[in-house]
């Protein structure tokens, strides 16, 4: 012992090693220590604790079980609508980007939970000042019921999480064929985590500056707030226009053609996935929104959404369909389902305050903005495969003023035990005056220019990122197909065009000399293949 400690005090190398050692097993068991107390802090929460002190009960300690177990039924529904996106785009798109658009839509779901679980509810519905919250980081704190609304704060949270995961899923549909899964992740970070929750807090969060009834956009707007029942805004208008910056950012796909070019939209590869997609999303939206009631006291209320966004989509897709016949004389099954969608998200924000004619008119018109939106992407030649940007956010925008214009004036605000009617939604068409359609022009226009306008920000910075994390997939890749470049494995076994990649053709011993790189196709013999 003796040597070693002489050995200690003469030697400078061996002080310095035990110094070393000593100091790291200290950081060590100091950073485990801290790891616990960061771990308790996550996963534990005050509110459960019981303490020595008498309990006061507050409103937010009663949950009803009846409005918990409506809000979850319909929070399934809506994550279901998952599926309709994976069925809708993957049907819309290429053959050969199937397995892309699917994964796409699996991981953007899974990241946008675990997001909206750190900070995006937060954010959104966090107590705060008008432009964010800053509470429930992790559900850190969470109460046994949020606010007032007598629902479990969990399964308001799933439901609100169904909600942030459609406007993410939203925003692919535009980008399809050309975006690298590294830039997807990039985007889907930015929207899920910050864009939706901070956009959502201003007009549905605690104190939020759109929906305030007592901040100073109430006095702005001539007494009213901006109303936005189930997200013709929060979620489809934002979600369509970072769909459009995400689409101008990339540029088209290699061999798009646009009509004013002489060409036109690529074809669907399977029209029966699209439309069965299509329908699985109308049916969602029954719960996306008789949902946002959350309270089932309310039935005439729920009754009334359901009826209003059935007739709307049927009315939506009526009207797509014959505005497009005398075009090109076809019945156009995509374009119904396109139509009956923008009839959907058309509705979604006035459906409760509106008749059942009243959302008749508001589908229809619908109906006709989304090809006409169609129409505009093509004279602009942005390449939006699926429609992202005239179904969600053209007819979003429609959806949001149609509240102005067509609200009865009868029906008041729902509420965890039923509705209060000591505020009336009146619209301009029923005597209402231009007050609330005014409060919808401002909230639709500011969610336009900051969400479009940080969007394309977002978007071309993130395309000059080199390597493989910019948003756009090289060109070799895009030639070969996302499924086989992004992820080793195509989604059919397919022969010659019928849309399997050209890398895949160059070794079956066939004539590639008149095949498009770009769509695997034959091409009529007056055109150059790409």
């Amino acid at each position: 012992m003796r040597m070693k400690l002489r050995r200690l005090r003469e030697e400078k190398d061996t002080r310095r090693l035990v110094a070393v050692i000593l100091g790291g097993k200290m950081l060590g068991i100091v950073g485990v220590l801290g790891a616990m107390k960061i771990f308790a802090w996550l996963f534990e929460s005050a509110a459960w604790a019981q303490g020595a002190e008498p309990i006061i009960h507050k409103a937010n300690d009663f949950v009803s079980p009846v409005n918990t177990i409506w809000v979850l039924v319909t929070a399934f529904l809506v994550f279901f609508m998952q599926a309709g996106f994976m069925g809708l785009e993957a049907g819309f798109a290429r053959s050969r980007e199937t397995v892309n658009v699917l994964l796409e839509c699996v991981f953007d779901t899974c990241l946008c939970g675990l997001l909206y679980w750190a900070i995006g509810f937060a954010f959104q519905f966090g107590a705060g000042n008008g432009l964010i919250g800053h509470q429930y980081f992790f559900l850190h704190g969470m109460t046994a019921a949020y606010g007032t609304t007598k629902v479990s704060f969990l399964a308001f949270w799933l439901f609100q999480f169904a909600f942030a995961d459609t406007a993410s899923t939203v925003t692919s549909g535009a980008m399809v064929g050309r975006t690298s899964f590294k830039g997807d992740i990039l985007y889907s970070i930015a929207v899920s985590g910050f864009i939706y929750p901070i956009f959502g807090h201003w007009a549905w969060g605690p104190g939020g500056w759109l929906g305030n009834s007592m901040g100073w956009f109430h006095g702005l707007a001539g007494g009213t707030v901006f109303r936005d029942f189930a997200g013709s805004t929060v979620v489809h208008t934002v979600g369509g226009f970072i769909a459009l910056a995400g689409a101008i950012a990339l540029g088209p796909r290699i061999g798009r053609v646009f009509k004013r070019d002489g060409g036109g939209p690529l074809p669907p590869h399977d029209l029966t996935w699209g439309a069965i997609g299509g329908v699985i999303l109308w049916f969602g939206w029954y719960g996306f929104n008789p949902g946002s009631t959350l309270s089932a006291m309310d039935w005439q209320g729920i009754g009334r959404v359901a009826a209003n966004t059935t007739l709307a989509a049927c009315a939506a897709g009526m009207a797509a369909v014959l505005f497009v016949y005398p075009r090109t004389k076809k019945w156009d099954l995509g374009i119904s389902v396109n139509g009956f969608l923008g009839g959907l998200v058309a509705i979604t924000c006035p459906c409760y305050w509106v008749s059942p004619a009243g959302a008749i008119a508001i589908g229809a018109v619908a109906g006709i903005v989304v090809p006409l939106g169609i129409d505009l992407l093509e004279h602009w030649r942005i390449d939006d495969p699926i429609g992202a940007w005239p179904v969600h956010g053209l007819a979003g925008v429609w959806g949001t003023l149609s509240l102005g214009l067509f609200a009865v004036g009868k029906y008041g605000v729902p509420t965890a035990d039923g509705v209060d009617k000591s505020t009336l939604i009146k619209g301009l068409f029923y005597g209402g005056g231009t007050a609330q359609l005014q409060s919808q022009l401002i909230g639709s226009a500011t969610c336009v220019v900051v969400v479009f306008g940080f969007s394309l920000l977002l978007m071309f910075g993130i395309k000059s990122i080199r390597g493989t994390w910019n948003l756009r997939l090289q060109r070799d890749g895009e030639l070969e197909g996302l499924d086989i470049h992004e992820h080793g494995t195509p989604a059919y076994h397919m022969e010659f065009g019928q849309g399997v990649s050209y890398t895949t053709l160059l070794g079956s011993g066939r004539d590639l000399s008149t095949v498009d790189r770009a769509t695997s196709a034959p091409v009529p013999a007056d055109r150059e293949p790409v």
